[in-house]
C-alpha cells in the first residue's frame, strides 16, 4: 500500500462521519479555489489526482479569466492535474457535525512535472535554490486583519463590529488592548482552537492599531513551505470563524483610509551546521551576514514590491506615518523601516520583512524574501547605514508607491525572472495590468460629488 493510500485509510477510519472533502488550490493572490468530492472518490484523487482549469491562475479581480495570460480561450481553457499535498488532509472544524474535510493541493503539468507558475511550486523552487546556501531557516509569519460588521453604516460604508459581550461597537485605537481581547475572546478562542485542530501553529493574538484590527502570529518552524501553507490555511480559519460569529474578516491592505493598514510580516533567521544563528551579534547591525542579507532585500525592494503589494488597494497602505514601510531602510527595533531587526535574545536575532500587505500571496511574498536574502549573501552586498529614528522624516530612497511603477520594476529585474520564472512573471504581469485598467475605468463617488456639479 502506498503512503498516500495509507494516509487516506487512516483519516477515513478516524473520521467515519466525513462525507465531503474540499480540494483546495490557491490562485496568484493566494485566494483559495477548488472543488468538492464525495468520500468514495478520495482514494482515486490521492493516487491519480483530479483536474482543474489552469485559467484559475489567470483571473482578474472580478474572477474573470484575463485572456492576455494565454490560459483561457487561446489554449482551449485546458485543464491541469492537481494532487493533494501529503499531510494536509484535515477535518474542517467549523462544520460542527464533522462531515467535512479539506486538503491543500498542487497543480502539475500533463507530463507529471510541477506547473511552473503555480505559486506554491514557485516557492518550492526558491526553497531548493535557497537551500544551496547550506543554512537551516527559522521562519514565522504574522497576519494582520480587520473584523468588520456584516451590516454597513448609514452612509453605506463598512464599520467595525459590535461586540456581543459589551454590546458596543469598537471605535478607538487601543493597540495591545487587553479589553479588546476580552471583548472578542469568543472569536480568538475559536480561531486558536480550530487552528490547533488543523495543526496550524497559531500561538498568539493581539489587538492592533485600529478599531477591529487584530494580528495572529504563527509559531517558528524550519519548514518554509509549511509556513506558507499554514498562513494560507489560517486565513481560511479566520474568515470561517468570523462568519460563524456574524462578522466578516478582511485581509485587505487598507480597508479604512483613515486607519492603519494590514500587513503580512515575515521573520527569518538562519542557523549554520552547528545550530548557531549566523545573524546573532551583540549589535546585529554590525554582523556581516545580517548586513549582506538586508542589503539584498533592499536592493530588490523595488522589483519585489509588485509581488508583496499585489492590488490597487495595497498601495493605499503605503502612507507616511502609518507604520507601513515606504522607504528602502532598515534598523534595530524600528517599526518605521522596511527591514526591522526585532529586539530580543541574541540567539533569536532575525530579520522582519515588513513590506508585504496582508493581501499578498504568502508563497510569493516568502519567495521574494528568500531571493533578496540569497542575492545579498552570495554577492556580499553592502546596505545603507541602519536608521535609529523615524524613517518617514529622513531623506532616504523610497519604494514604489503605485502599482504601475512596481510592475515596471518587476519586469525589468532579471533576478525576478530567475527566482519566480518567466511564466509566473508574464502571467502575473498580465493580470495586474488588466486590474489597473479595470479599476481606473471606474468613476468614484468622490468624482460625482466634487466634479459633477462644477465642471
Amino acid at each position: 500500500m502506498s503512503e498516500r493510500s495509507r494516509e487516506v485509510d487512516e483519516f477515513l477510519k478516524h473520521h467515519p462521519n466525513v462525507t465531503t472533502i474540499e480540494l483546495l488550490v490557491t490562485d496568484l493572490d493566494g485566494i483559495i479555489r477548488g472543488k468538492r468530492i464525495e468520500r468514495s472518490l478520495l482514494h482515486d484523487v490521492y493516487n491519480k489526482g483530479f483536474h482543474l482549469p489552469q485559467s484559475v491562475l489567470g483571473l482578474d479581480s472580478t474572477g474573470t479569466t484575463v485572456e492576455q495570460t494565454d490560459l483561457g480561450m487561446t489554449t482551449g481553457d485546458s485543464d491541469r492535474r492537481c494532487r493533494p499535498i501529503p499531510g494536509t488532509l484535515k477535518l474542517v472544524p467549523w462544520h460542527e457535525d464533522g462531515d467535512r474535510a479539506q486538503a491543500l493541493c498542487i497543480m502539475y503539468e500533463d507530463d507529471g512535472s510541477l506547473l511552473s507558475f503555480y505559486p506554491r511550486n514557485v516557492l518550492q523552487r526558491a526553497v531548493e535554490k535557497f537551500g544551496e546556501l547550506g543554512y537551516t531557516p527559522g521562519i514565522a509569519l504574522e497576519l494582520e486583519f480587520y473584523l468588520i460588521d456584516q451590516e454597513l453604516d448609514v452612509q453605506g460604508n463598512i464599520q467595525p463590529p459590535v461586540s456581543p459581550v459589551t454590546g458596543k461597537r469598537m471605535s478607538s485605537t487601543q493597540v495591545y488592548s487587553m479589553q479588546d481581547l476580552d471583548d472578542y475572546d469568543f472569536f480568538i478562542r475559536d480561531v486558536l482552537a480550530m487552528a490547533r485542530e488543523q495543526d496550524i501553529p497559531a500561538d498568539a493574538v493581539i489587538a492592533e492599531y485600529a478599531p477591529g484590527q487584530f494580528e495572529v502570529n504563527l509559531d517558528y518552524g524550519n519548514d518554509i513551505l509549511a509556513a506558507a501553507d499554514q498562513a494560507i490555511l489560517l486565513k481560511r480559519v479566520i474568515s470561517a470563524v468570523a462568519h460563524k460569529h456574524g462578522m466578516h474578516a478582511s485581509f485587505m491592505a487598507k480597508p479604512y483610509i483613515a486607519e492603519s493598514g494590514s500587513g503580512l510580516h515575515i521573520h527569518l533567521s538562519l542557523m549554520d551546521s552547528e545550530g548557531n544563528n549566523i545573524f546573532a551579534a551583540d549589535d546585529p547591525t554590525t554582523n556581516p551576514y545580517m548586513r549582506n542579507a538586508v542589503a539584498g532585500l533592499l536592493d530588490m525592494a523595488d522589483s519585489s514590491q509588485a509581488l508583496c503589494c499585489p492590488t490597487v488597494n495595497s498601495y493605499r497602505r503605503l502612507a507616511p506615518k502609518s507604520f507601513a514601510p515606504t522607504s528602502k531602510t532598515w534598523g534595530w527595533d524600528n517599526r518605521t523601516v522596511a527591514m526591522r531587526i526585532p529586539s530580543g535574545s541574541k540567539s533569536a536575532t532575525r530579520i522582519e520583512h515588513r513590506m508585504s500587505g496582508a493581501d499578498a500571496n504568502p508563497y510569493l511574498a516568502v519567495t521574494a524574501m528568500l531571493a533578496g536574502v540569497t542575492e545579498g549573501l552570495v554577492n556580499k552586498m553592502t546596505p545603507p547605514e541602519p536608521l535609529d529614528g523615524n524613517a518617514y522624516e529622513e531623506d532616504v530612497p523610497v519604494v514604489p508607491d503605485n502599482q504601475r511603477d512596481s510592475l515596471r520594476a518587476m519586469e525589468a529585474d532579471s533576478r525576478i525572472l530567475d527566482w519566480f520564472g518567466e511564466d509566473l512573471v508574464r502571467i502575473y504581469s498580465a493580470v495586474k495590468w488588466h486590474n489597473i485598467y479595470l479599476f481606473e475605468q471606474q468613476v468614484t463617488p468622490m468624482e460625482y460629488e466634487l466634479l459633477l456639479p462644477v465642471v
